[in-house]
């Protein structure tokens, strides 16, 4: 076909605007409503059967399992979840227990520090007033002893100022007598 030029072009455009004036839209056309319908009721009985044999079976089987997937999956989820709240009352109950044997361990190390400590002051009080006994006997010999030599420390006292004041020459038994006889 030889290349149209631009006038051509226009008539052809002409041409066809002019014979399509003449008839109808082809599809408005009423001569061909009767092989339409024919066609189209052909067409809605073959799309019918393909749907309700192949098409839909499989999306009503695809959603029935799935709803089925998803009641079990609800299914296991409460069971999981009946689980944890059994674990958490299973913990919560053995978290309790180890409190209360902590409680009475503590209670128990407290009383056994109580007795270690009541029995060790006992020890400790036995043995001062062990010391505070054995210091008071040991003063009360000292004392007798300071007092048995009270006489002599005296009468030695006694004949050193006679000798030293009065320039007498005594003798410690005459000052010892001097004393004896004083006390009484």
């Amino acid at each position: 076909m030889a290349p149209q030029t631009h006038s051509e072009t226009a008539e052809y455009a002409a041409d066809a605007a002019h014979s399509g004036a003449e008839g109808a839209f082809p599809p408005f056309d009423p001569t061909y409503f009767a092989s339409q319908i024919f066609w189209l009721a052909i067409t809605f009985g073959v799309l019918y059967f393909l749907l309700s044999r192949w098409v839909l079976p499989r999306i009503g089987g695809a959603i029935e399992e799935r709803r089925d997937r998803i009641a079990d999956d609800l299914d296991a989820a409460s069971q999981m979840k009946s689980q944890a709240d059994d674990a958490v009352k299973q913990y919560e109950r053995s978290l309790a227990d180890a409190r209360a044997r902590a409680q009475s361990v503590g209670a128990e190390a407290k009383a056994d520090a109580d007795a270690s400590i009541s029995e060790e002051m006992s020890r400790v009080d036995a043995e001062l007033q062990a010391e505070q006994d054995e210091a008071e006997a040991r003063i009360g010999e000292l004392r007798q002893k300071a007092l048995g030599e009270l006489d002599t420390i005296a009468a030695t006292t006694a004949v050193a100022v006679a000798q030293h004041l009065a320039g007498l020459d005594v003798t410690d038994d005459e000052a010892r007598k001097v004393l004896a006889g004083a006390k009484e």
